[in-house]
């Protein structure tokens, strides 16, 4: 079997509406990572029906699904991107391209809502504050914690992710930024997601996140840690 390009990471729960849509759209060559997060609609049968390899992770979990698949990946190049279409993961192609070339070593999209109802306001309200906090504890001047990204498999791991919850996505980008790492954010439409959300869909939910993230922001700089760190990544 020849090995896959890039692996795109999607956690699932229950998104067997969306699925067909999702894996219709990763570009030839790359490989779907489905990680079924306890599921009882069978997205993972529609997800094997549309070809995409299936990885069971029964531990309930935004970050306990993503790390499932990262450590399952094998390509070089690992992608994220949410299983709900409302991110299209044909986006990614330029973001491997700046990965590969060189330009950036995590590439982020910032959501660009599309259609009314793509991103409630206290989403939004969310997203804003846990942005602005972020500049605060590490200088990164970014506008979104949005979940379509990529990087390189090697270096992912070597940042020992350690959040499974909601504040994985943001633990990487701060660790990321405590490693030195050059980070890349770019405009992607994010179109009305299909059912209802599982973290953002409520105000309560919403500040959950805030919540756990706000969590993460307070871990200890990876050079206090006692990580050695350089560009592209931290030695242990």
């Amino acid at each position: 079997m020849t090995p896959p390009d890039v692996d795109v990471v999607l956690p699932c729960l229950n998104e067997a509406e969306a699925l067909p849509w999702v894996l219709e759209r990763i570009p030839p060559g790359w490989r779907a990572l489905v990680v079924d997060n306890g599921s009882t609609d069978g997205s993972a049968g529609i997800a094997r029906a549309w070809g995409a390899t299936v990885v069971q992770e029964p531990r309930r979990g935004f970050g306990a699904a993503c790390h499932a698949g990262l450590t399952a990946a094998t390509a070089d190049v690992v992608c994220f991107c949410d299983c709900d279409a409302s991110l299209d993961p044909g986006l990614l192609v330029p973001f491997v391209r700046e990965v590969r070339d060189g330009g950036a070593d995590l590439v982020l999209g910032r959501r660009r809502p599309q259609g009314r109802g793509a991103w409630p306001p206290h989403a939004r309200a969310g997203n804003l504050a846990l942005a602005r906090m972020l500049r605060r504890r590490t200088g990164l001047r970014l506008h979104d914690l949005g979940p379509l990204r990529a990087a390189r498999r090697e270096a992912l791991l070597a940042l020992g992710l350690s959040d499974r919850r909601s504040g994985y996505p943001l633990q990487m980008v701060v660790r990321a930024a405590d490693a030195g790492w050059r980070i890349a954010e770019h405009d992607v439409p994010y179109l009305p997601r299909a059912g209802a959300s599982k973290v953002t869909g409520t105000w309560r939910g919403t500040w959950q996140a805030v919540r756990d993230m706000s969590r993460v922001l307070a871990e200890t700089p990876a050079d206090e840690r006692g990580t050695t760190v350089h560009e592209g990544g931290p030695v242990r």
